[in-house]
């Protein structure tokens, strides 16, 4: 084609080239813009909270790195393993429309082997917000790896607040001191991993978080900080001395602009707030402290007006006390129905409580010794990964020798048997509406997320969840986000339309918990072998276990 363009001379043929160089033009610029980005993946030792230890670095970096980028693009990220363990990433909060080929589980991928390298690429497509990744194999998320994703909305999109003087990540979370794979093997030999040595703020813990200043403000200008819980256990307390923040955005999701003095940030939970520096110049305590457990721990770190000389007041404010609060401060977070999401439509042109509930599954913890060691479900059923990912074993036609679909009814059993531990895959039928109701009849708090989705979180309550509580539930402006609280002895319900296809994870992020087993796949097959509705396995995806070897099964067919 090139030769023949090349060969024509006369005005009609360069009048054709001409218009083939402008679509062909417009074609890419029709494509979504890409980020690249290789990492490097090590071990390091840092000093945290007092001790020297070993943790996941990304490119030397702890954290790792920021991704920052706009809705849609396309991220290419080239990473190379240099642990001595196998590695996956995955993207709390990232969609992955029609693409669980990218997810980073071990249900739906094969590890990355030590001395090798993956190319993952997705797109967070359509949405905006707050969101973070870590390492999801084994315990290795307790020792670093994790870091920010920032989408900011593209282009013409508006945005329900104006622009800040800066955009601050602020990833929190508690800390432990042993190593990942310590804390495994106590897990494998049914012992607790017992509790965090302390917290962190941008992975500083202890003195060395308040110095030198992590951020510097100027007097009269608006910032934005986006707030993470990037730990594994602990719900937290955020606070800023002296300023209050303006909540707007929440898991992905523009929320109605309310103040707080604080917020209780649970488990896998981002949050965005605008903070005014509006007061006299000086340094102010950021505060991050545990919730709900014995023993709170905390750690500050400063903020400083630029040109101040004048250290933090002694006053450090005080958490609140008691789920009650917490609970509260949760009903009062709302949808922001007018705000654009990642297109020009308003959040609420979906009117999510005017469409009939096709089926309720509902879940509940269950906690139970199978050969004398400790194991976490879901009624009644304790997830365990094998070599083959689930995802891998379905898509190649050999699950049957892998797993079997719904070993766990929808409802938990009316008398607690022993536990099963099996691979936990269950179906659900493509675009239907479906409510999930989350309960947890331990002492503690738990926090639980679905992949692939964004729910509308629209009740939750004390005790048992009985259909009596679809009365309390919020039809109208529940916060669109993809991880939910549930307090002890409580319950909290969502809903969701499953328009997405693919092998998506659900799970606790109380990752002690996840990893001895609560958690589940959930299979959601277009009847439809249709681009429109997944995309086919990448050509550099990885293959392990029974599939090795396999030929490749049909594509799925353009729309």
């Amino acid at each position: 084609m090139t030769t023949t363009m090349t060969m024509r001379r006369t005005a009609a043929g360069g009048v054709l080239l001409l218009a083939l160089l402008l679509l062909s033009t417009t074609v890419a610029r029709a494509e979504d813009p890409y980020v690249f980005m290789e990492w490097h993946v090590t071990y390091g030792t840092k000093n945290i909270v007092g001790t020297p230890q070993k943790v996941i670095l990304i490119n030397d970096e702890f954290p790792g790195p920021r991704i920052n980028c706009s809705s849609n693009n396309n991220i290419v990220i080239n990473v190379f393993n240099q642990l001595d363990q196998p590695l996956l990433f995955t993207w709390n909060g990232i969609q992955h429309r029609k693409n669980s080929w990218q997810d980073g589980l071990p249900g739906t991928n094969c590890p990355v082997a030590p001395g090798t390298n993956y190319t993952y690429h997705w797109q967070p497509k359509d949405q905006i917000g707050t969101f973070f990744y870590f390492p999801s194999i084994g315990m290795q998320r307790v020792v670093g790896g994790f870091g920010l994703i920032s989408v900011v909305s593209r282009l013409l999109i508006p945005v329900p607040y104006d622009p800040p003087a800066d955009d601050l990540q602020v990833l929190i979370g508690d800390w432990f001191t042993k190593d990942h794979a310590v804390m495994a093997g106590l897990l494998d030999a049914g012992r607790s991993i017992g509790r965090p040595a302390g917290v962190l703020i941008n992975g500083r813990g202890g003195k060395e978080a308040a110095n030198p200043p992590m951020f510097t403000w100027e007097a009269a200008k608006t910032y934005q900080l986006r707030i993470c819980n990037v730990g594994i256990k602990s719900s937290l307390n955020f606070r800023i001395q002296g300023h209050d923040m303006k909540l707007v955005e929440m898991d992905g999701s523009h929320t109605i602009q309310g103040l707080y003095e604080s917020l209780d940030v649970h488990v896998g939970q981002c949050m965005s707030v605008l903070v005014d520096a509006d007061q006299k110049p000086a340094d102010y305590l950021m505060v991050a402290s545990t919730r709900f457990m014995a023993g709170p721990s905390s750690v500050s770190a400063v903020i400083r007006y630029a040109g101040s000389n004048t250290p933090p007041a002694a006053n450090v404010p005080e958490p609140p006390a008691g789920w009650a609060w917490s609970i509260n401060q949760w009903r009062s977070f709302r949808w922001n129905l007018t705000a654009s999401a990642a297109r020009p439509n308003p959040q609420g042109s979906y009117h999510y409580g005017q469409i009939n509930i096709t089926r309720t599954i509902k879940l509940m913890v269950t906690r139970g010794h199978v050969e004398g060691k400790l194991r976490y479900g879901f009624n009644g059923v304790s997830h365990v990964d094998g070599d083959t990912p689930l995802k891998l074993a379905e898509y190649f036609n050999v699950s049957d020798q892998v797993f079997h679909y719904n070993q766990m009814g929808d409802e938990p059993p009316a008398v607690n048997g022993p536990m099963h531990v099996v691979p936990n895959v269950i179906t659900a039928e493509f675009r239907t509406f479906i409510e999930v109701v989350f309960e947890n009849p331990e002492k503690s708090m738990d926090s639980v997320h679905i992949d692939g989705y964004a729910f509308f979180a629209v009740g939750m309550g004390p005790g048992k969840w009985t259909a009596a509580e679809r009365k309390t539930y919020n039809l109208l402006d529940a916060v669109s986000r993809h991880t939910i609280q549930v307090y002890p002895r409580s319950w909290s319900a969502v809903m969701l339309t499953f328009d997405n296809a693919g092998m998506w994870n659900v799970r606790t992020n109380l990752w002690e918990r996840h990893y001895l087993g609560e958690q589940l796949y959930m299979s959601v097959v277009s009847p439809a072998r249709s681009l429109r509705d997944e995309y086919n396995m990448p050509e550099n995806a990885l293959r392990c276990g029974k599939v090795v070897g396999l030929p490749l099964p049909p594509s799925y067919l353009p729309a």
